[in-house]
C-alpha cells in the first residue's frame, strides 16, 4: 500500500511538473520558432532559426533524458550530426532540411495538449482527494466560515463537508492509479514524436557500423603492426642469435670444444628466451587459459595477477562465441590494468553475469574517480572493442571515486553450466 501511494503521488508529482513546463515552455517556443521560419522571408530568420533549434533541441533532450528515467520507455535523439565547417546559411539548411527539426515543431504544439489531457487531470484528482480527506473543506466551512466554497469543494453545509472524506478517499485512488500510467502514456507520446523514425534509426545504424568496421579495421591492423614489432624485436632477434651460436659452436667443436660449450650454453639459454616471448605474444592474441577453461577461469586467473584483491563475480550459464569472449576478456583485463596503475584503488569488484541476451560486465574500484574515456586510449580502446560487436561501454567516475566501468555485449552463450560462483583472489 505504502508503495503504490509513494509511486502515485511521484507520478503526479511528475506529470504535473511537466504539464506546466508544456503549457508554459513549450508554447513559447512553438511561437518562436513558427516565427523565426516566418522571417526567414526577410533574412533574420537564417539566423534566428538555428539557434532556436538550438534551445528547442536542448529541452527535447532533456524531456528524452528525464523521461527515461522516469519511466523506463527509452527515447533515442534522432538529430542528424552536424557539418564540421558550415556558415550560416548552410547551418540554416542543415537545420530545415532534417526532418528532426519538423517533429520536434510538431511535438511542441501537440504537448501542450497531451500534457492537459495525460497529465493535468491525475494531478488535479490527486490534489481534490487530498484535499476532500485531510478536512480542509471543513476546516474552510466551519473555521474560516467561507460558507459554501473549498478549493475544489463546492459545499453549502455541514453535511456535504463531513462527505468530502470518502468521497475524497475514491477520488484520490483514482488519481494515484491513473497517475504512473498517464505518465508512460506521455513517454510513450514523447517517443512516436521525438524518437528516431524507421528511416533515421536505420541510418544511424548504417553510420554506427561504417564507424565501428572502421575503427575494428584500424585495430586489427595495430594488432598486426604489434605482433610484427614483437616478431622482429624480440623472438625473431633472439633466433637469429641462436642460429649464429649453434654456427660458431659447430665450428669450434673440434678445435675449442670447452668454448663450443658455452656457446650451446648461451643457445639453449636464447632458445628458452624466444619460447618464453613466443607463448607472451600467444597469450597476447589469444590467451590459452581462455579457450581451456572460459571467461570464468581466465578472468579469475587475471585477477590472480594482479597487485590488489580483486573480488570476482561471475554468473554465466554458458559460453559466448570465441570472438566475443575474447573481446571480453581484454576488456576485463584493460579495466583492471587502468584501476591497478592509475586509480589508487585498494581493492576492485569484477562481476559478469548474463541477462536477457547481453553478457554485462561491471569493473568497480575505490580508486580516487576521475576517469574520463576521451583523455586515455585505454578506455577508448575498450570502447573500440567493443563497439566491434555492437556492445557498450559506461564509464561513472566522480572525483574522489569510485569508478565504475559498466560494458555489455549483447550474445548468445552454449555448454550451459550449472550454477554461478564467485571468489576474491
Amino acid at each position: 500500500m505504502r508503495v503504490w501511494v509513494l509511486r502515485g503521488l511521484l507520478a503526479g508529482l511528475r506529470g504535473l511538473l511537466f504539464a506546466v513546463g508544456a503549457l508554459a515552455l513549450n508554447a513559447a517556443l512553438f511561437g518562436l520558432f513558427v516565427v523565426g521560419v516566418l522571417l526567414s522571408v526577410a533574412g533574420l530568420g537564417i539566423f534566428l532559426v538555428p539557434l532556436l533549434a538550438v534551445v528547442v533541441r536542448a529541452v527535447a533532450d532533456y524531456d528524452r533524458r528525464i523521461l527515461t528515467q522516469w519511466t523506463g520507455v527509452a527515447i533515442a535523439s534522432p538529430y542528424r550530426a552536424r557539418p564540421e565547417t558550415l556558415g550560416a546559411w548552410g547551418t540554416y539548411r542543415w537545420v530545415m532540411t532534417d526532418p528532426a527539426t519538423w517533429r520536434d515543431l510538431l511535438w511542441l504544439f501537440l504537448s501542450t495538449y497531451a500534457a492537459a489531457a495525460l497529465l493535468i487531470v491525475p494531478a488535479a484528482l490527486i490534489l481534490s482527494g487530498t484535499e476532500g480527506i485531510t478536512g480542509v473543506p471543513v476546516l474552510l466551512y466551519y473555521i474560516l466560515d467561507w460558507y459554501g466554497y473549498g478549493v475544489f469543494w463546492p459545499m453549502s453545509n455541514a453535511v456535504e463537508a463531513a462527505l468530502s472524506w470518502p468521497q475524497g478517499f475514491a477520488i484520490l485512488a483514482a488519481g494515484l492509479t491513473l497517475a504512473p500510467p498517464a505518465l508512460r502514456w506521455y513517454a510513450r507520446f514523447t517517443n512516436a514524436l521525438l524518437g528516431p523514425t524507421r528511416a533515421a534509426a536505420l541510418a544511424r545504424r548504417v553510420d554506427h557500423l561504417t564507424q565501428t568496421r572502421t575503427d575494428t579495421v584500424d585495430a586489427q591492423a595495430s594488432e598486426l603492426r604489434r605482433i610484427e614489432r614483437n616478431l622482429h624485436d624480440g623472438a625473431q632477434a633472439r633466433l637469429v642469435a641462436l642460429s649464429m651460436k649453434i654456427g660458431l659452436a659447430e665450428e669450434l667443436m673440434n678445435r675449442d670444444p670447452e668454448a663450443a660449450q658455452r656457446l650451446m650454453a648461451q643457445a639453449r639459454e636464447y632458445s628458452g628466451q624466444a619460447l618464453e616471448e613466443l607463448r607472451d605474444l600467444v597469450r597476447g592474441i589469444h590467451p590459452p587459459v581462455l579457450a581451456e577453461r572460459g571467461l570464468d577461469g581466465a578472468v579469475r586467473a587475471l585477477a590472480l595477477t594482479v597487485p590488489l584483491p580483486v573480488e570476482v563475480e561471475v554468473d554465466l550459464p554458458g559460453r559466448p562465441q570465441a570472438p566475443l569472449e575474447s573481446a571480453a576478456y581484454f576488456a576485463v583485463a584493460e579495466s583492471l590494468a587502468n584501476a591497478a596503475k592509475h586509480a589508487r584503488a585498494t581493492r576492485i569488484h569484477v562481476h559478469l553475469r548474463y541477462h536477457m541476451d547481453r553478457l554485462s560486465i561491471v569493473v568497480r574500484d575505490d580508486g580516487r574517480g576521475g576517469a574520463d574515456p576521451e583523455a586515455g586510449s585505454g578506455l577508448r580502446g575498450i570502447g573500440r572493442r567493443l563497439a566491434a560487436f555492437d556492445g557498450t561501454m559506461s564509464v561513472d567516475s566522480p572525483p574522489g571515486g569510485p569508478t565504475t566501468v559498466t560494458m555489455e555485449l549483447p550474445c548468445a552463450l552454449s555448454s550451459p553450466r550449472t550454477s554461478p560462483s564467485s571468489g576474491t583472489a
